[in-house]
């Protein structure tokens, strides 16, 4: 089994250094391959000291109250149906019962429906706030990229980044907000 590991990991060594270093046209390379330059940002501190977030958190949260207003709004009213239902059932003919059981099932569906729409007005809104401010932190990252000569620029406050540890010299997130902040 080592063996097979061993020889496979040379197998995949050669085949890396053959397509590294023999461009299309089977020659061999000139200039050696250029160093690659990599930085990382926390996109989350990024976004929160972006000129505009505050606002748009603050609209967010506003417009998200009035959701879940609504939403809450709903479901008492379904819950006060229920309970009269299970308070008077009892009192009403088989058929009437059903019709109501039938009723309260439907203004459950209207119920879930109306909530689905509103979580999706949700992410509507803090995407329609969002993407501006997130627009100009891209087109400031990707300034900063190409100005250091920087191959790739990863996010260290995305869950499963794979980034455990970095030198912390590399890190340009006080450089990207100082230039969100600025303007620039």
């Amino acid at each position: 089994m080592r063996r097979f590991l061993s020889s496979s990991l040379c197998c995949l060594i050669a085949v890396v250094v053959a397509v590294t270093f023999t461009p299309a046209n089977g020659a061999a390379q000139q200039t050696p391959p250029a160093t690659t330059r990599m930085a990382f940002i926390n996109s989350q501190l990024v976004l929160k000291a972006a000129p505009g977030f505050a606002q748009a958190e603050s609209l967010f949260t506003k417009d998200v109250e009035g959701y879940r207003a609504e939403a809450t709004r709903l479901q008492a009213t379904l819950d006060s149906a229920a309970a009269a239902f299970n308070r008077d059932g009892v009192l009403l003919s088989p058929s009437a019962r059903e019709a109501k059981r039938k009723e309260l099932e439907t203004q459950q569906q209207a119920m879930e429906t109306r909530v689905s729409e509103l979580q999706q007005l949700g992410v509507q809104r803090e995407r329609e706030l969002l993407n501006p401010i997130t627009t100009r932190i891209q087109t400031v990252i990707d300034g900063i990229r190409a100005e250091g000569n920087y191959s790739i620029i990863f996010d260290v406050s995305v869950l499963g980044s794979g980034i455990v540890s970095a030198d912390r010299a590399l890190d340009l997130t006080d450089t990207v907000i100082r230039r969100l902040q600025a303007g620039r």
